[in-house]
This record gives C-alpha cells, structure tokens and sequence, in this order.
C-alpha cells in the first residue's frame, strides 16, 4: 500500500492501483519497471530517428549525426516534435470554436448570439 501512495495522493486512483494489483493488471509504473536500465540515449534526448538512416546516437565518438545534426539539435528536434504532437492531439477543441462561432454568424446557434455588435467590429479590426 505504500508503493501505491506514492503513485498517487488521490484516492480514487489509489483504490483502482490496489485493485489492479489484486486482479494482476499491469499499471504504468509497473510497465516502466521492466523497462529498466531504459536506453541513456532516449533518456538524454540525443538518439534521432527522423531519417531512414538512422537511428543517430550522439556519443563521444560520434558527435554528430548522419545529416550533421549534433545533440542540441537533436534534443531540439526531438523537444518540438513532442510539442507538436500534443498540440495536434488537441487541434479539435479550435475546431469545435471554430464551428460554433461559424453556426452563430449564420444564426444557427440557439445557445450563442451576438450581444454588442460594436465590441464585435472593433474587436475584428484589432486582430
């Protein structure tokens, strides 16, 4: 039990780790345990695997990679590829803004309306 409250102070979450425990459901942490020792060089950042030439590990010996990159470019890349795909994984929420800005121009909004139409145009030739 005390593994399990240091995973998690909620305790709702704490009741569903004892219950995977007992039913022998593998759990994140349990997954990342067999992983270990896990690779230094994804820890670190410094392994690329962009190209088919790759994967580039940047060592000592090797300080760059096939294409030249050196390991602050890597972890450059690795960094802003990983925010990239977080914020494609929420790109719906503009779209669902979007939508429901474009049903309360075309009245179709029940729930929607404009309430001052000169904050509205001012605000359009602000932006």
């Amino acid at each position: 039990m005390d593994q399990i409250k240091e995973r998690s102070v909620d305790p709702a979450s704490q009741k569903m780790l004892k219950r995977a425990e007992e039913q022998n459901i593998a759990t994140v942490w349990d997954r990342f345990e067999v992983m270990r020792p896990g690779c230094k060089f994804g820890q670190l950042g410094i392994c690329c695997r962009i190209c088919s030439m790759g994967p580039c590990r940047i060592t000592k010996k090797a300080e760059q990679g096939v294409c030249g990159a050196t390991a602050d470019t890597i972890v450059a890349r690795n960094f802003i590829r990983m925010i990239a795909g977080g914020a494609a994984a929420h790109s719906d929420h503009g779209r669902d803004i979007t939508h429901a800005l474009m049903l309360t121009a075309q009245g179709k909004a029940a729930a929607y309306g404009v309430k001052d139409e000169v904050k509205l145009k001012a605000l359009f030739w602000r932006s």
